[in-house]
């Protein structure tokens, strides 16, 4: 028979599932709307990554409400596996953000260039900087900062500072979160594998049971 306590373990296992399901999936929308910063620090396939996360750590959650209220152990062996899935596609994620911060300098500077003179112009009067890495790297004239050429090299303030400053900081808040998500998908792996333990022994006793003629124990 499995304990209240051990199933109350594993609800809010399965509940702090459901949020970080709830926080992939809402940051990765919020995160979409209009914002110079964020824009230029998550690219597309960052927040689709962030999406899918979400939506597959949420459907593992109403998977886990159907298949732990069916009787034996086979439901969640089938749940224990969706959840190593879940690990898996949570290390990827977290990996490939974390991977993109060892060279931020470079990474953004292949950002920025890519960027439009218009949107350039906008992140240069934002930050109050002139071009990347100098005054005539990747720099786009126009704006209040950096009007002309002579305005660039009078301004003594390059944008990739405050650029790499704001993205190491928010990369840093997202892949934490989200290897710490980890931590709730083998809290859950744990807890459902001791319900399975234990309706492995009730089901033994219910066989011994059933051998003694349904007498039980003395």
């Amino acid at each position: 028979m499995v304990s209240k306590r051990l199933m109350l373990t594993w609800c809010f296992f399965d509940f702090c599932l459901m949020a970080a399901g709830v926080t992939s999936l809402v940051f990765s929308v919020i995160w979409r709307e209009p914002d110079l910063l964020l824009k230029l620090t998550f690219s597309t396939t960052d927040l689709t990554g962030g999406t899918v996360l979400g939506i597959m750590l949420l459907v593992t959650f109403a998977l886990s409400l159907v298949l732990v209220a069916q009787r034996g152990k086979t439901p969640l062996v089938i749940l224990n596996w969706i959840l190593l899935v879940d690990g898996i596609a949570i290390l990827l994620v977290g990996t490939y953000v974390w991977f993109y911060t060892l060279h931020e300098r470079n990474n953004y500077h292949t950002v920025f260039g890519a960027q439009s003179n218009a949107t350039k112009i906008d992140i240069q009067d934002t930050l109050k900087c002139c071009g990347y890495f100098n005054a005539t790297d990747e720099v786009a004239f126009g704006g209040n900062f950096c009007p002309n050429q002579a305005a660039a090299m009078t301004a003594n303030s390059v944008c990739v500072t405050p650029i790499t400053q704001f993205a190491d900081r928010t990369l840093n808040d997202v892949f934490s979160t989200i290897y710490g998500f980890m931590s709730t998908v083998i809290g859950l792996f744990l807890a459902n594998m001791c319900v399975i333990s234990k309706r492995q022994e009730a089901e033994r006793f219910e066989k011994i049971d059933a051998k003694r003629g349904g007498q039980g124990f003395v």
